[in-house]
């Protein structure tokens, strides 16, 4: 391809609607253009780049005996009644009528497709087992579309389903499947971490995400050095506090005036902030975005909540609860914003962290404003509805499993995946008949991979961009190398480029000829952001069969006879293109 009648177009100023790196260099280079809040179109080079990450997946799929089928993104809502998530799944879907008035959504995933497929023809044990996937685009309906890829209403997805007849198949088939996960974000030159998950919105009895590591990502994992330990910090389960062996002292209500918070508090008293009680106050709704009730969580002072656990722990959608009106729950709960504790409280739920039980003495709101209660102590002076784990792991806290400090580390989510079990089979009526001519549900796995997160994810990684630009790994650059010919007019010069261009083509390199009248700077820097492995330089030199070969990764340069600068050309594409590790 010759860049001078290539779509092309590269911006030098920042976008403002961008603000990390990877968001700011894929609208820079001209890869992606925006079309609205959290949509995006893809332009020629950004459509390579995605179109090289699907075929990594591809391969990988194929490899493990998983077939390619598409299903459309228009998706029957009698499907998701029959499976139960047509009301839980929550305000991010896309619901529609047609002309007659039957409900639709835009696929935001497709465990209940897949699952109708499977169950009109799969009857017998001996079809079994199966895997299907596709890539689409996938809708959801983000109340904060943000950071390009990372958070957009409209993305690329590879979602797979493995059909098994009993959990002995399935734990194969997740196994195959975290092995080929492996695989591809290995060849997309990622740094990730694969870690224990929780299920959410899909459900299941087990989940593993994979993570890649970078500074700018929204998810959170917890690891342990000392041992195997690794989870999103919505899974990682807390070791509790050691249960004090203190003496239960007298309730004592003391006056604290504006210390409506706990580092507040924990200083008017002169006290610990582990010896205070946190609560946190939230409304509930039902399916129909009805209030449905109040909940106040307590946690130890110096915790932090784990909303997912919270909501796990009361067995509601996360869209389902939001931080309350103080005014509204003190008028229907006895609450009082900053001065709210456990005592006092009527009509609501209660949900006190595990640890709270084993702790003696310590300071609560009084429900009562600039007054604290000391000496509150659980079973004695008030009980919970629910009494679990709802605090984060922090960093520094013993691990879960071994007891030495965890380790925290921002990432991106990039793909995950489930044990679905029986989940949708069951209620969709997914049957096979075994040996016997005995009915059994068929036993599901779900695997997804986010294919426009991963396009995105791959530049955050701090060795795959800097100051300039994009540095791409060979395996997912839109071309790999680029020929920038300094006068296109100059006859020697103009013969050098075409050699070059017409040798690498022929041995199989992509390889894309800046040939555009324009000042040697500008096409410096549009290689360097664009971020193509390879750069040939034709320039003075070529009328001595002389060319400049740089690595986009490297700071060096070095002059090279022609044919020199071909052959290691042509060896390093061929050694890295597929992102193998040999």
């Amino acid at each position: 391809m010759k860049l001078s009648q290539s779509y092309f177009k590269t911006l030098r100023e920042v976008p403002n609607e961008a603000e990390i790196p990877s968001h700011i260099l894929l609208l820079r280079a001209g890869l992606i253009k925006k079309t609205a809040a959290g949509i995006y179109s893809y332009m020629p080079m950004g459509w390579r780049t995605i179109r090289k990450i699907e075929n990594i997946i591809r391969e990988e799929m194929d490899a493990k005996g998983s077939q390619e089928i598409n299903t459309s993104v228009l998706q029957p809502g009698e499907l998701w009644e029959e499976s139960g998530r047509w009301s839980d799944y929550g305000p991010e879907m896309w619901r529609l009528n047609d002309r007659n008035g039957r409900g639709f959504c835009l696929g935001p995933t497709a465990e209940e497709v897949f699952t109708d497929i499977i169950r009109n023809d799969i009857t017998s044990y001996r079809q079994l087992p199966l895997r299907l996937y596709q890539f689409s685009n996938k809708f959801r309906d983000e109340a904060r579309p943000r950071f390009g890829m990372m958070r957009s209403r409209d993305f690329i997805m590879k979602d797979n389903y493995s059909f098994d007849k009993d959990e002995e198949g399935l734990e194969q088939s997740y196994q195959n499947m975290y092995e080929a996960y492996s695989n591809v974000f290995t060849r997309c030159g990622l740094t990730y971490r694969p870690v224990e998950a929780d299920n959410g919105a899909i459900g299941g009895s087990g989940s593993h995400e994979f993570t890649a590591l970078c500074e700018y990502g929204e998810s959170e994992i917890c690891y342990c050095d000392a041992c195997d330990m690794a989870t999103t910090i919505e899974k990682a389960a807390c070791v509790d506090a050691k249960a004090s062996d203190e003496e239960m002292l007298p309730l004592e209500k003391v006056h604290t005036p504006e210390t409506k918070t706990i580092e507040a508090v924990a200083d008017y008293l002169g006290v610990d902030q582990t010896k205070t009680l946190k609560a946190l106050l939230f409304v509930t709704y039902d399916i129909e975005g009805k209030e449905d009730g109040y909940v106040a969580a307590f946690i130890r002072g110096d915790r932090e909540l784990n909303m997912t656990k919270l909501v796990n722990a009361l067995g509601i959608h996360p869209f389902s609860i939001e931080f309350a009106d103080e005014e509204k729950m003190g008028e229907a709960c006895g609450s009082v914003g900053g001065f709210t504790g456990p005592m006092g409280l009527h009509d609501c739920k209660i949900v006190v962290d595990s640890e709270i039980p084993g702790l003696r003495n310590l300071v609560a709101g009084a429900c009562e404003t600039d007054y604290h209660i000391k000496n509150v102590n659980y079973g004695r002076d008030y009980e919970a509805d629910i009494v679990t784990d709802i605090k984060n792991l922090m960093e520094g806290d013993p691990c879960p499993i071994c007891g030495a400090p965890v380790k925290h580390a921002r990432g991106v989510e990039v793909g995950q995946i489930f044990k679905l079990g029986t989940k949708y089979s069951e209620p969709m009526g997914a049957i096979y008949k075994d040996e016997n001519q005995q009915d059994h549900p068929i036993v599901m796995g779900c695997y997804g991979i986010g294919v426009s997160r991963t396009f995105q994810a791959i530049i955050d990684m701090p060795e795959n961009h800097d100051e300039n630009g994009i540095i791409w790994p060979m395996s997912v650059a839109p071309y790999h190398v680029i020929i920038t010919v300094m006068k296109p007019d100059d006859e020697a010069q103009k013969e050098v480029a075409e050699k070059v261009y017409n040798e690498l083509g022929k041995a199989g390199v992509e390889v894309i000829l800046d040939d555009r009248k324009e000042r040697p700077g500008v096409k410096f820097k549009d290689a360097d952001l664009l971020g193509i492995p390879v750069r040939i330089t034709v320039g003075r030199g070529a009328a001595d069969g002389i060319i400049e070969y740089k690595l986009r990764r490297d700071a060096d340069k070095e002059e090279l006879t022609v044919d020199e600068g071909i052959a290691k050309a042509i060896e390093i594409v061929n050694a890295e293109k597929d992102g193998r590790i040999y």
